[in-house]
């Protein structure tokens, strides 16, 4: 197992994943973990959600949050971001939520779904990362 260089780090994160959101929470529960769809541009991670949903409420009350986006298939590879909120964008401005949608259904259906989702009120929160884990398998196979 070896570690991504920044650059490599930075390339698998600009990459089509899925990240897992982790929150700490004020209540005694565990932390909060759920998949995410996210995008990353000029250093900053960008998670659109609504902005009356639980997570939404705790990434507030945090103000930090972890990520984890992961290859599911080997060569398996990892890179964890605990990281602070920098900025919330409330409402969350419609190019943001296109293109992160867009991300992950395409051009068409990311429209479509931020077309669907009008009448429901969206953050964006833009994440900076202030701890990297990372892990490439890829030298084991």
């Amino acid at each position: 197992m070896k570690a991504f260089s920044d650059e490599e780090r930075q390339k698998f994160l600009t990459d089509l994943h899925v990240g897992v959101l982790s929150v700490a929470t004020s209540d005694g529960r565990p932390p909060a973990s759920v998949p995410i769809w996210y995008d990353y541009v000029d250093g900053l991670i960008r998670i659109n959600t609504g902005s009356s949903s639980r997570k939404a409420r705790l990434i507030r009350e945090a103000g930090a949050l972890s990520l984890v986006v992961q290859r599911e298939e080997p060569p398996y590879q990892y890179v964890t971001v605990e990281g602070s909120v920098v900025d919330t964008l409330d409402p969350a401005p419609r190019d943001i939520a296109e293109t992160i949608a867009i991300r992950y259904l395409g051009d068409e259906g990311g429209r479509a779904f931020v077309a669907a989702m009008e009448d429901s009120h969206s953050v964006i929160f833009l994440v900076r990362p202030d701890r990297w884990i990372t892990a490439d398998y890829s030298d084991e196979l």
